[in-house]
């Protein structure tokens, strides 16, 4: 829905229009004259604007001048009589969206204003992605200095400056998006646009029209053309979100654009050619996938020119502190509370604290630690990570539900050691300070319960003794 002001000297047609945008959901304002709709421009913002070009005081023509002198992105229609066409056609130089001649059905302008609202959201979306959004994307101001997150943005910089498909592959809330992002704004598509699509989020008939467009008639509820995603891209980047999510049938037309550079809108006969760059990311394990004969291997191959490997949060627990304050700053800054960051306590458990969800989770819960946190300082108590971390920072006493049939004592404390081992990500001491034990006892109970470390965390104490 817009605001929308309605000019023209003819009393019953602009009371009768206005009365009908109202009851569509508008917020309409009227101008009896040409001078009266100029007033209104200069007091206010308005989405469209529908002019007739014959009227009292100022005319159509001017009116559209001042709309687009004082407010560029305000859409003007402008109704002319029979055999005003000529003048109408100056009109549409002069920079009006569109024209209607009288008379005219109220659907036809319902329609004609709707296509200009959404002309209007489009542009308002790429330019909030071209413009608003690129200093996110700067290298320098992707938080962590890890060494997992350098090797990452290593391969980032030598893939930004080439067109080559890349495939960014993490668990969920890892930041993939965001590098998908750093890639286009650091490549030579950067002026273009960069237009992202979850494909886990539509449904297939709507994830092609998303993707590809429809013509009108396409199929039931097309009542009008729609540009699809990689004519929105062409010359920029698409960014494929869970692309592992996709039908077969859309992973064959993907497959296609790929090859051929070009598709047809649904229901439409006209072959486009598009220059767009693909970047793809999943959670999901593609190769799996492929040997099971759920996603095509040929697709695959197109993907993964280049693989980025995100890792998760609990692998990279050098860039928490960052991260948090970052997160601290921006939602305090949001809510309009004064924060003096976090405690020490709090950072620790943070730190413990194994990350199911990754940076989208640990955005999570400081958003919620800054909204509901009493003082100037996030404590432990503000923090809800799960009841075995909380218990454990707070001292308080863990919950053990003893089953009818009994349980062995041994079997309560392997699964105590387990999931104190699982928060630390393995790490001995981090897991004996929760259970407050020492590392030597820890050590000594793994080997008594014969509690053995998953193979990666083995491998890589292997390799530090040897290195040492």
């Amino acid at each position: 829905m817009g605001r929308i002001l309605v000019a023209d000297d003819h009393d019953s047609l602009r009371r009768g229009l206005a009365r009908a945008l109202t009851e569509a959901g508008h917020e309409t304002v009227e101008a009896a004259n040409g001078n009266a709709a100029i007033a209104c421009l200069h007091e206010g913002h308005f989405d469209v604007v529908l002019s007739d070009l014959k009227m009292g005081g100022s005319d159509g023509i001017e009116v559209l001048r001042t709309a687009k002198a004082l407010h560029p992105s305000t859409a003007v229609i402008v109704m002319t009589a029979f055999g005003s066409v000529n003048t109408a056609v100056e009109a549409m130089k002069s920079g009006a969206f569109d024209f209607v001649q009288k008379p005219f059905e109220i659907e036809e302008m319902e329609v004609k204003i709707e296509k200009a609202l959404e002309m209007r959201r489009m542009a308002n979306e790429l330019d909030y992605l071209r413009h608003t959004q690129n200093d996110i994307y700067e290298f320098d101001r992707i938080i962590g200095s890890s060494e997992a997150l350098g090797k990452v943005l290593a391969v980032v910089r030598k893939v930004a400056k080439s067109n080559t498909t890349v495939l960014v592959r993490g668990e969920t809330g890892t930041g993939k998006e965001l590098i998908a992002g750093a890639i286009h704004h650091n490549s030579l598509r950067a002026a273009r646009n960069f237009v992202r699509v979850n494909c886990a989020a539509l449904q297939e008939n709507l994830l092609e029209s998303e993707l590809f467009g429809h013509e009108k008639g396409a199929f039931t509820g097309a009542d009008k053309q729609r540009i699809g995603r990689f004519e929105q891209a062409d010359g920029g980047t698409l960014f494929l979100d869970e692309v592992g999510d996709m039908s077969a049938n859309t992973q064959a037309k993907i497959l296609r654009v790929l090859q051929e550079h070009e598709f047809e809108r649904l229901g439409g006969t006209r072959t486009l050619k598009v220059d767009v760059r693909l970047i793809a990311a999943t959670n999901r394990n593609l190769a799996a996938m492929v040997a099971g004969g759920q996603f095509r291997e040929d697709l695959y191959y197109r993907l993964n020119v280049v693989s980025v490997d995100m890792p998760p949060l609990r692998e990279r627990k050098d860039d928490i502190p960052a991260l948090a304050d970052a997160f601290v700053r921006r939602f305090a800054g949001e809510l309009k509370r004064r924060m003096n960051g976090i405690r020490p306590d709090a950072l620790k458990m943070l730190l413990r604290y194994n990350w199911p969800g990754n940076i989208r989770e640990l955005e999570n819960a400081i958003e919620r630690a800054v909204l509901l946190c009493e003082g100037q300082e996030i404590g432990v108590a503000d923090l809800h990570l799960g009841e075995t971390a909380l218990a454990a920072a707070d001292g308080g006493p863990t919950v053990v539900r003893i089953p009818p049939a009994g349980i062995p004592l041994e079997e309560i404390e392997r699964c105590a050691l387990v999931e104190a081992l699982k928060v630390s990500n393995w790490v001995q001491k981090d897991a004996a300070d929760l259970l407050s034990i020492s590392p030597r006892v820890i050590n000594y109970k793994m080997k008594t319960l014969k509690i053995e470390p998953p193979k990666s965390r083995r491998e890589l104490a292997a390799q530090a003794d040897a290195n040492e």
